[in-house]
């Protein structure tokens, strides 16, 4: 990595050590709950939850963007615990760019689970079968946006830099990819547009969605569902997406223009320095750690979820049983 400032006597060496085994531990230990978590998800969705009413289309795409977060860490855990890359500079780049598409999708598609869950008990009679067709464009346009805007990043990375680039063995990679140089305003004017529309935006309309649902749990009247079940499951749904917002998303976008503060060389403290540089891995990991935490959130508080998966029902591709059972004289199996 490089660090602007060298008057500081903290040993570069020291810390991308540290940084290394930061990321090596946190990416093994959610690797698997990861993987399993979002391909169960991905199956009970796709095979056995029919009613998409509820907001199961965008938690789909959410799991689809966190099993692409998943598939790329084996790479990255195997650069971090031998601190070498011999798999090639494009793959280095796409495991890159994966990494903040992931978390950007990841932040796009819980802001559309809170407001439709939330549209669902305020506003229930406004969403028709016709508007589940708006909600797959609306993933269509959230996947091309989330795409587009990430392209800074691997973008502004500078591999012709790098010592020995000639030998895909002596390659780093992920954050340690030297920077291009760009003038402040125009460092300023990305820093700036990423946090605002990737996370202060979001985290206003999820923070108000939570407060509309739980209003609508503490008035008997309130909100077009008087259901107090229905809307005590839309409310955790979406204080679930609220926490796992927090939890991961605000620590790293909050340390994310610090660093880059480091990385300009515009902070003296050698001391607050040193902080950043060993805070930023931890936040950077706590933005992945979504990956794992979304299946728990859709276990907890979808109810047709965790329901096929306590009582697995057959779906009706497999009806060979049922036909045997009408045959043998026994019972038809129970239909949704």
């Amino acid at each position: 990595m490089n660090f602007a400032n060298h008057s500081c006597q903290s040993s570069e060496e020291d810390l991308r050590k540290y940084q290394h085994q930061v990321y090596a531990i946190v990416y093994s230990v959610i690797l698997a709950p990861g993987l399993l978590g979002n391909v169960l998800a991905l199956w009970v969705f796709k095979i056995y939850i029919r009613e998409t009413k509820k907001a199961v289309v965008f938690m789909m795409n959410l799991a689809v963007a966190d099993l692409l977060q998943v598939l790329s860490l084996p790479l990255r855990i195997y650069y971090y615990l031998n601190n070498t890359w011999p798999f090639g500079h494009p793959l280095c780049m796409i495991c890159f760019y994966l990494k903040y598409v992931n978390m950007y999708a990841s932040i796009y598609f819980l802001v559309c689970v809170s407001v439709r869950r939330c549209e669902l008990i305020m506003r229930p009679l406004r969403y028709q079968s016709s508007r589940r067709k708006g909600d797959l464009v609306i993933c269509v346009l959230g996947w091309l946006l989330v795409c587009l805007g990430c392209l800074p990043f691997p973008l502004l990375r500078n591999p012709s830099s790098v010592p020995n680039s000639n030998s895909s063995s002596e390659l780093v990679c992920f954050s340690e990819l030297p920077m291009r140089t760009v003038s402040i305003p125009a460092a300023w004017a990305l820093l700036i547009l990423a946090e605002l529309l990737g996370f202060i935006i979001p985290l206003v309309m999820v923070l108000a969605c939570s407060c509309l649902t739980a209003g609508s749990l503490r008035d008997p009247t309130g909100g077009a569902i008087t259901d107090r079940g229905e809307k005590r499951r839309a409310f955790k749904m979406v204080l679930s997406c609220a926490v796992v917002f927090l939890v991961c998303f605000a620590p790293y976008h909050i340390t994310m223009p610090l660093d880059f503060l480091v990385k300009a060389d515009a902070l003296s403290s050698c001391t607050f320095r040193d902080l950043i540089l060993r805070c930023h891995p931890v936040t950077l990991c706590l933005a992945s750690l979504n990956c794992s935490l979304d299946p728990l959130m859709y276990y907890f508080t979808t109810h047709e979820f965790w329901r096929r998966l306590s009582k697995p029902e057959i779906p009706e591709s497999m009806s060979f049983g049922r036909r045997l059972s009408c045959i043998t004289g026994g019972e038809d199996a129970e239909e949704d």
